[in-house]
Order: C-alpha cells, then structure tokens, then sequence
C-alpha cells in the first residue's frame, strides 16, 4: 500500500490584533480497511489553551480549540500520513436482490437510513428527477453499479469544473442548467439524484491525491475535495467521485462524512473584532506519495472566513 503524507496550512491574517472565539477542525481522516492512519500532527499558532478531541454524531474526529489573547494571525498546520490502497468497481459484492435497480433495502437498514434517503433541495419542475432516470434502461432491467458508474462518468464529461470562492452549495437544478460547479457541487447534485431514486446516499470530504501520471485527467487538487458515498447491501458504503469520474476509493482520502455539505467545513470558527479587521484567508494542500516526488498540485487559497471545499 502507498504511503501517502498530506499537508494542510489554514491561514487567518488581520490588520490588528483580534480576539478567537471556538474553533472546530476536521483534519484527520477516518481510519478503515482501505486508510491506515499512520502519523498525525495538528500545530496551531497562536497555542490555543484548551485543545480537545470528540466525534460527533456520524462518527467523524472533530479537534476544538479556545484560545486567550489576541493576534494578528491564526494559523491551523495539519500533517498526516497514512497507509492507502484503493477499492474498485470490481471488488464491489452486492447482495443479488441489489444488484438491479429498483431495489428496496431491508427492514433492518431502513430506519438508519431514512434521513440519507431523504431529499434537501427543492426540485418543484422535477429536473433533477429527469435527470436521474434518464440513466435507467428502459426495460426495467437496470443493473445498479453501471447505472451509478454511468452517473458518475455523465457528470464528469458533460459538465465544467470550477473552483468557486464563494461560501455555501450551488443549488443543484443551478448546477445542471449552468453545466458547471465546483466539486462540493457535483458532489450535491449527484447526492440529490440518487436520492430521487430512493436510494441512500451521503457526502464526504477529504483529500484528492494526483500522482503525476494522473496530472492531465484529475481535477480538484491542491485544496479539499468532495464526493459522496451511496449505501449499496453488501457491499456496504461505496465511493463515487463526479468530479473525476472516480468509481471506488483510488486517489480519495476520506476526512469526514455527513448527510449535509455543512456538517463537514474542515476549518470554522468565529472572531471579535472590527469587520474591516479581517484580510482574508489562504489554504495551502499539499498531497504525496512518500518516495515519489512531489506529485501535489499548486496550493489553493479562498478569501472567506471559514474554508471551504473545492
């Protein structure tokens, strides 16, 4: 398994000294069967006085700081390093009830279930509704991974990326009459169209690695990223990447995961001070492959108070 070291530097700079309130961290990536964390180091300048650890209600590691004092800088210094190997379409072993589409989950998974099924955008003239099924074969006889992969692939050929700075999701019925977003975006819409087939869904946060072979076809890196995960019997939570295209867990390093894109801001927090204190904000994401150069792409940085995903 490749041995992947991530670096993360969140930045804060004011014209004067101010004063920190609460600060929550989500920095450190959940270990699994296909993540091995290895080594992890959160320095944050200035020290804060209290530093604790808690996850919250969907199992995600949360770090929260209180801070005394004033300062004209707040600096958040993430490095992590784990053991990562990847899980693909093929390794998939869906139970065979599942393995077409429609299907309807059990009764022992449904009530777990509910709320990621359930819609979070308004979608009044059905547009994402079409979009969805326009991915069902007609004769009813759907299998349900090439129906997901060909979700995916879709957005990945037919829309645009971009890296948008402003804070919040791109409402989804936005995103396909744009034919653009950012990746937090596709990751919305495909959620929204999976859940319009009734199945589960939820979104993830982490980490995009691009090895230098994958330079010219991976998009999104050098910040966070985002993508979703769509529970499939049997084979349980499953990764789906519109953005690049990804079906599985290759390139992917997963930090958190929600039923809603604002449950997972990697960096939030609040300041006192006079509004026209604040002079933005830089982020710096630098992800490699131990003994294989730098593969990273160039730092990404944003001018919104807390950071936002890709």
């Amino acid at each position: 398994m490749p041995v992947i070291r991530v670096r993360h530097v969140t930045t804060y700079r004011y014209k004067q000294p101010v004063a920190f309130g609460e600060h929550r961290m989500m920095l450190r990536p959940r270990d699994s069967y296909d993540q091995k964390l290895l080594e992890t180091r959160l320095v944050i300048t200035p020290e804060p006085v209290d530093l604790r650890w808690v996850h919250d209600v969907f199992g995600n590691c949360v770090a929260i700081a209180r801070f005394a004092g004033r300062a004209a800088e707040l600096r958040f210094d993430s490095m992590i390093r784990l053991d990562h190997s990847a899980t693909h379409v093929l390794d998939f072993r869906i139970e065979d009830y599942a393995s077409r589409y429609p299907f309807t989950y059990g009764a022992e998974d449904m009530p777990d279930l509910l709320r990621l099924i359930e819609r979070q955008y308004l979608d009044p003239e059905h547009e994402i509704d079409r979009w969805a099924r326009q991915f069902l074969r007609l004769d009813g006889r759907s299998e349900t991974t090439e129906m997901l992969a060909a979700m995916t692939h879709a957005v990945r050929r037919d829309f645009t990326y971009v890296a948008r700075e402003e804070s919040g999701i791109q409402d989804p019925t936005k995103t396909l009459k744009l034919g653009s977003g950012s990746c937090r975006d596709f990751a919305v819409l495909m959620i929204e169209a999976v859940r319009a087939l009734g199945l589960a869904a939820r979104f993830v946060s982490g980490y995009l690695f691009v090895p230098e072979s994958r330079r010219g076809s991976r998009v999104g890196g050098g910040a966070t990223h985002a993508w979703l995960e769509v529970y499939l019997p049997g084979a349980g939570w499953v990764e789906f990447d519109p953005t690049n295209g990804i079906v599985g867990s290759a390139d992917l390093i997963r930090v958190a995961v929600v039923r809603d894109p604002r449950q997972a801001v990697p960096v939030s927090g609040t300041w006192t001070g006079f509004p026209s204190d604040h002079l933005g904000m830089t982020v710096e994401v630098e992800v490699t492959e131990e003994g294989a150069g730098a593969d990273a792409a160039e730092p990404d940085s944003t001018g919104a108070r807390s950071q936002l995903l890709a």
